[in-house]
């Protein structure tokens, strides 16, 4: 790490976990809009001291653009799709917008929750209810991908981006897709196959897969 102070620099500082989900899709988003930003990989059981002063939570992800500091996961990809407005991944129309921000705080706050247990616990019977309720919640969802390209939207978009980085955990999860969710699967290849998604990817990530 540099010794120029976090708040100094003149990009922007991520403080990220490299298996984490909340903090892949902040990397994720900064790639789709070309957003210069440092990288600190951070080992979640020895948090260093420019975190500790910059978040009273000590949480990951954590955003640094100068003096704003930003800790809360879908404020800091809302954050980043305002002020680098190019491309868009949010609908300026109120409703789709309210609509996709109850879905990202579902994501956040319901979802990767799971995938936190599945992927960390040693309670096998919270793994297991964990693994069974992320598969049944993902199924739930195949009529939405039936009607447009996206997740409820023609264009990509934060949800697609928080629903791609989940996806893309999903083997390492032990949680395999029924051939009904054709769907679902579909959707997938299409998100985790572009360009940005590769290039977002940590190296733990990558472990996670066999191959990109």
């Amino acid at each position: 790490m540099s010794d120029i102070p976090v708040t100094k620099r003149s990009v922007m500082v991520l403080f990220s976990d490299s298996k984490s989900p909340s903090c892949h899709r902040v990397r994720l988003v900064a790639k789709e809009k070309d957003i210069p930003m440092d990288i600190i990989e951070v080992d979640v059981d020895n948090l260093p001291e420019d975190l500790l002063e910059l978040n009273p939570y000590a949480t990951l992800p954590t955003l640094v653009d100068r003096d704003l500091v930003l800790y809360d996961p879908q404020v800091i990809i809302e954050y980043l799709d305002e002020r680098f407005p190019h491309p868009p991944l949010m609908s300026v129309d109120p409703i789709s917008k309210a609509r996709s921000r109850q879905m990202l705080r579902q994501i956040e706050t319901e979802w990767y929750p799971l995938v936190d247990t599945i992927a960390n616990s040693e309670d096998e019977a919270a793994v297991k209810v964990a693994r069974r309720n992320l598969q049944e919640r993902l199924i739930q969802l195949i009529p939405v991908f039936d009607h447009k390209p996206f997740f409820m939207s023609d264009d990509y978009s934060l949800v697609d981006i928080s629903m791609a980085v989940l996806l893309w955990r999903l083997p390492s999860l032990g949680i395999e897709l029924p051939k009904g969710a054709k769907p679902i699967i579909d959707y997938a290849e299409k998100v985790l196959s572009r360009e940005m998604f590769a290039e977002s990817l940590s190296d733990d990530e990558i472990d996670m897969r066999d191959v990109i």
